[in-house]
């Protein structure tokens, strides 16, 4: 423990904003009957109200996303830790616009709609937000719920 005493509400929510605009990977858990429980990092465009992914269509992550649209999603090393729920919603290649496209391309570092095998993009919207950095800031580490940010 660092003995830093716990950052309030507004504080952990421009924490937790600038991290989701600064990282590029994150790491995302799904589930379904398809693959089974399933973690793996992905590089991500966060908008400021979504995160687009992509990965490979026949992936297990991609295959479980197609069967349970629920997802988690989690940033930061273990003692600065943010985790999100989300409700991932695929978006074909013909519907994701050359603007959001290229927005990934160049955030992420490479562009999935230049390869061979089929890549599908989800557009995951958080629903739960919760932030921490030490036992002392579990309590009020909620940010987001049912979709709305707090504070």
């Amino acid at each position: 423990m660092t003995g830093a005493p716990p950052r309030g509400l507004e504080e952990r929510l421009r924490d937790t904003r600038a991290k989701l605009g600064s990282e590029i990977d994150i790491w995302v858990a799904t589930a379904g009957t398809p693959g089974g429980a399933h973690l793996i990092p992905l590089s991500y465009l966060w908008d400021g109200a979504a995160f687009l992914v992509s990965t490979p269509r026949a992936s297990v992550t991609g295959r479980n996303l197609l069967a349970d649209d629920r997802v988690r999603l989690s940033l930061g090393p273990t003692r600065d830790v943010v985790v999100i729920d989300g409700i991932a919603e695929p978006v074909d290649l013909a519907d994701l616009g050359a603007e959001a496209g290229d927005a990934f391309a160049a955030r992420t570092g490479f562009d999935p709609r230049e390869l061979d095998e089929p890549y599908q993009y989800f557009r995951i919207l958080p629903r739960r937000v919760h932030a921490w950095r030490e036992a002392n800031e579990l309590q009020g580490r909620a940010l987001m719920r049912d979709g709305h940010w707090l504070g």
